[in-house]
């Protein structure tokens, strides 16, 4: 079942409470340029060493992490956020039950340009367009 993401104006409550551990991470809200996690991690789990396709910012909003980013690790407890530019390999550890808000940028898609029809110009004299 996916969930769905937050509608522009919608007011999302982020700490889980009591309802920590039996929550999934959960994509809040997604556009073109931007996405916001709800990050659920419990006690103990660590997620690997990868990198994000932007610059991200991370909030714990409740628990504790270990959090590893630029050759040092770093705890964070509720109410600390931490900035990383594109593409900072890191990675973290619950030390309690943990969730965080993680917001991504994303970077622009790859627009095609449009082809414009040849002009006569561009066909060599001997090959004159067709009309």
């Amino acid at each position: 079942m996916s969930i769905p993401h937050a509608k522009s104006g919608e007011v999302v409550h982020l700490p889980l409470g009591k309802e920590l551990q039996s929550t999934k991470t959960t994509t809040l809200a997604k556009t073109s340029d931007l996405e916001a996690i709800r990050l659920v991690v419990p006690s103990g789990k660590e997620i690997p060493t990868h990198k994000a396709p932007g610059p991200i910012t991370v909030q714990c909003l409740e628990g504790r992490v270990s959090f590893t980013a630029n050759g040092k690790s770093q705890e964070l407890g509720p109410g600390d956020f931490l900035h990383l530019a594109t593409a900072v390999p890191h990675s973290l550890k619950a030390i309690d039950d943990s969730s965080l808000l993680v917001t991504i940028i994303l970077p622009p898609k790859k627009v095609l340009a449009v082809v414009q029809e040849a002009s006569e110009e561009s066909f060599p004299a001997s090959d004159s367009p067709a009309y």
